[in-house]
Parts: structure tokens; sequence; C-alpha cells
């Protein structure tokens, strides 16, 4: 009897710290839940508010703000006249200029530090500065783009000066997300390619990258959609808010979607804050449409084995 009492109590007391473990697990489930539905239901609320005001429901005259002359006029001082189609096609030539740039030096940058550098204090003093360059507050890139884009290389306040600049933004990022998706392929799988006798470029390009693809997309879908909203950077260069013409070439001056919304948005009249919705929700169907494109080639070029 005496030698089965510590085991009887050894058996209570850990079915009573289960009991505690479960209880508190589903406090922490509820809790989750609860934060997940608090913060859905005030996105819904913002982009209802936005989708409101935008269609002019809000109004004692309805007008509709987001209508195709949105599209094909440019901005005026008067709010029913007032478009936005230099900071949309603006914002289009930036985007895909800045991925033009960031993402092949990104990738590049982040499979030469997982597979070929050696571990030496210069490959560590390179990993330390892009870890902390991944944190550096945006409007420093835009003073860093102004002095070495606009001044140094006497590109100006031009497209190709913003995208270099937004690159610089989100290179870092796109750095520390792709060296994450490397460095999860198994070991296992380069060993077996080395095994055949591939060589290690033939490993990275044939068994590396398409496992990794989708951690790379991914980290580059978050960088691409910070880049989409900033506004810091691209003001420090220079960009204007005013802009009656298109772009001709990514030389010429140009404005962005943000800059547009906050220029509307700073002026006292209830008119140009409905067209700011509608300009919020134009960039959130740039954003989602870039999104699911880069969702589409995530699960089109990625390989599972």
């Amino acid at each position: 009897m005496h030698e089965d009492t510590p085991i009887r109590y050894s058996e209570q007391y850990g079915s009573g710290n289960l009991a505690r473990r479960h209880l508190w697990g589903t406090v922490l489930m509820i809790a989750g839940i609860f934060s997940i539905a608090v913060a859905v239901l005030m996105l819904v609320i913002l982009v209802g508010d936005v989708v409101i005001k935008a269609f002019g429901l809000n109004m004692e005259r309805p007008f509709a703000w987001l209508r195709p002359e949105f599209f094909s006029n440019f901005d005026s001082r008067f709010p029913q006249r007032a478009g936005a189609k230099a900071a949309v096609f603006g914002t289009i030539y930036t985007i895909l200029l800045t991925i033009v740039v960031a993402l092949p030096v990104g990738v590049s940058a982040a499979i030469y530090l997982e597979e070929y550098a050696q571990d030496t204090w210069w490959a560590r003093l390179i990993e330390i500065n892009i870890s902390n360059l991944a944190a550096v507050p945006s409007v420093i890139y835009g003073l860093l783009g102004l002095q070495v884009f606009a001044r140094w290389l006497f590109l100006g306040r031009s497209i190709v000066t913003g995208a270099l600049t937004l690159a610089l933004l989100v290179v870092p990022i796109i750095i520390v997300a792709s060296r994450e998706a490397i460095r999860a392929v198994p070991a296992s799988m380069r060993q077996a390619s080395f095994g055949l006798g591939a060589t290690r470029w033939q490993t990275v390009w044939h068994i590396v990258l398409p496992q990794a693809v989708g951690g790379i997309l991914t980290g580059s879908i978050l960088a691409i959609s910070r880049a989409i909203g900033e506004t810091a950077p691209l003001i420090t260069i220079g960009a204007l808010t005013f802009v009656p013409f298109l772009p001709r070439n990514v030389f010429d001056v140009f404005t962005v979607l943000p800059i547009q919304i906050f220029n509307w948005v700073s002026r006292p009249q209830e008119e140009f804050r409905a067209l700011a919705a509608a300009g919020i929700l134009v960039l959130l169907v740039i954003l989602i449409s870039i999104n699911g494109v880069a969702m589409y080639l995530r699960s089109r070029f990625q390989k599972r084995y």
C-alpha cells in the first residue's frame, strides 16, 4: 500500500496539471479568437466607411466619386472634375520598376549569403547590417535617395528615382524573408543532389529555389505591400502632388496614389475627402491584385516533393 501511494499522488498531480493546461489553452484560444474578431470588425468598419464616402452615400446629394471619370481625369481644384489618372499610372509604373529592381537583387543576395558565403567576419558584418536596415525608418531612405539618385546621379524627381528609393527600402526585407525560406529547405535534399553529381548552382536552381519560392514570394508580397503605401520617402525626394499629364518615360516627374490621397485629405472641403476615399479603394484594389498575382505564381511554380 505504501509503495502505491506516491504513484497515485503523482498521477493525481499530473492529471490536475494537465487539466490546468487545457483550461489555459482554452482561455488563450478564446482570447485569440476574440482579438481576431475585433481586428476583422474594425477592418470591416473602416472599409465600409471608405466605400460609403467613395460612392457618396453619406452626403445630402449623393455623388459617386469612384466613377470612370476618376481614372480619366487629372487632378483639379474643383472636386467634381478631379481625378487620379496621373497618380494611378505613376503608382503602377513605380511599383513595377521597384519589383524589377528589388526582387532580383534581394533574392540573389539571399542565395549568396545562404549558399555561397563563408562564415567570415565580413559575411557576419553584412548580415548584421541587413538586419539593421530592415528596421530603418522610411524617411531615411528618402534622404538617401534624394542625395544619391536625385543629386549625385542627376536623375531628378523622376520615376526611376522613386523606384530605386523604394527598392532600397524593401531589399532588406526581401533578403531576410528569402534567407529564411532557403534555410527551411532540408539539408538532406541538397546532399542527395550533390550525391547525384549536381553542382552547387544546379542544386540551388533545381532543388532549393523551387522549394523556397513560396516563402520568397510571401516575403516579397509583404515588402511590396509596404512600398505601395509609402509616402514619406517619395515626398522627401520631391515627388509632386499635382501632375496634369502622364509620365512619358521613367525619367519624367510623377506622383503616386498615397501622395494624391494625402493631398486631398489635407484640403478642407468634404468633397476632397470623399475623393481620397475613392483613391484608397483604388489603392486597395492595386494591392490585392499584386498579391493575387504573387499567390498564383507561388502556387504555380512551387514544386512539392
